[in-house]
């Protein structure tokens, strides 16, 4: 008697180095073999992909609470870092690049190599003729081309993702150090503090992580390359590849390329089942040293605050500003007695001219709970910080 052939349904997780990805996947398969049939391809049913800002068990459990985990045959997971913390099957991330590979590669086109950029390490997965991998290269692990490096970038000027990917690529971009990521940092900080506008400060973050790839790429025919990961979100960084890489290719499926492979893989071979969920990590593996909590060493901390006090009518007083590249912070004194009467922390947003002022403002508001601010006199300012040339500059013109 012939065996009814029913779907057959897997789910893939990548546990990358900033995000988790998950990937549903249903094909036709033998009840017995369970194995995809060549005429019934693979069908994603659906993806999720979680930034799991160091938490990847968290990540993993949101994820797994948003499916029916008894309504999947198989379950597989991959990762460099996080998949042999898992209780589940796992394989390597060359092998769910290959498996992805296959299903997204366009129709006639054989990809030379597919460059995976994610939010730790840029790669290059060489392949041959038959989409299998052949060599790998990888730069330096200097984290100024990353993905998370670009978004935290993004973060200290105040501009998202999304902002971000309005803005096309610029023909001048502001140039920032690749090599070193404190120094790319800095050229950032510098540029916003002389005024630079972020939308081109934020191309030469794009075009120089364009050039990190491309320099991978170096001793590869560039044509037809495959780009995934989640920084092919990275619209302008994209469009500068696609400038010195003709027919460059970004599958849809790009974001959750390596879960995709991991739950194609599974279509083809058993996993074993999932633990309970409160046994589906391993409680001997961790990548970091652990070291007692830090609440066992309070009593070797001395905390020292100052008091703050009311001003006066008739106070003379000075004003402290401090404009980083990441927070602006500022203190009214009381001169006489060096004692503070006022103080304001905030975040400087790529502005440091708008922080002071917002400084300057806080302060204000602070003081005249207490007494009319034109009550007090102010003999100075003293300016430090990546972004004190400008703040005082601005001040002086006040």
């Amino acid at each position: 008697m012939t065996e009814k052939s029913h779907t057959l349904r897997s789910l893939g997780i990548c546990l990358g180095a900033s995000t988790v990805s998950a990937v549903q996947v249903e094909a036709v398969g033998s009840r017995s073999t369970r194995h995809q049939r060549p005429d019934a391809p693979a069908r994603i049913t659906g993806h999720s992909v979680v930034a799991h800002g160091g938490n990847p068990q968290k990540a993993i459990l949101s994820i797994l609470d948003t499916v029916e985990l008894s309504a999947f045959d198989r379950i597989a997971a991959t990762g460099r870092k996080f998949r042999d913390f898992v209780e589940m099957t796992s394989i390597s991330e060359p092998e769910a690049t290959e498996h992805a590979y296959r299903y997204c590669k366009p129709a006639g086109i054989d990809c030379p190599a597919i460059v995976t950029v994610g939010g730790e390490t840029f790669m290059v997965y060489v392949l041959d003729r038959s989409g299998q991998i052949s060599n790998v290269i990888t730069g330096n692990k200097c984290a100024s081309g990353t993905g998370e490096f670009f978004l935290q970038q993004l973060r200290r000027m105040n501009v998202s993702l999304e902002e971000a990917a309005t803005w096309n690529a610029i023909e001048d971009p502001y140039a920032v150090s690749g090599r070193c990521s404190v120094f790319c940092k800095s050229d950032c900080t510098h540029a916003t503090n002389k005024g630079i506008p972020k939308s081109k400060v934020t191309a030469g973050l794009c075009r120089m992580m364009a050039d990190k790839v491309l320099e991978l790429l170096k001793k590869v025919q560039r044509r037809h390359i495959m780009i995934v990961g989640g920084t092919t979100r990275n619209k302008m960084m994209v469009d500068y590849l696609s400038q010195h890489i003709p027919g460059l290719v970004v599958p849809e499926q790009a974001p959750y390329f390596e879960a995709l492979g991991a739950a194609l893989w599974a279509l083809d071979h058993p996993t074993r089942p999932l633990p309970e969920t409160g046994r589906l990590f391993k409680s001997d593996v961790s990548s970091f040293e652990r070291l007692p909590p830090l609440h066992e060493f309070e009593s070797a901390v001395t905390f020292k605050t100052l008091r703050k006090v009311a001003a006066h009518a008739g106070d003379t007083c000075i004003i402290g500003l401090d404009v980083g590249s990441t927070t602006t912070k500022a203190v009214l004194m009381r001169s006489a007695d060096d004692a503070v009467l006022a103080s304001v922390y905030l975040r400087t947003n790529g502005d440091p001219v708008g922080a002071s002022r917002r400084c300057y403002e806080a302060i204000l508001a602070e003081v005249e709970q207490s007494v009319p601010a034109s009550k007090l006199s102010i003999e100075g300012l003293g300016v430090c910080g990546s972004g004190r040339q400008i703040a005082g500059l601005h001040a002086l013109t006040e």
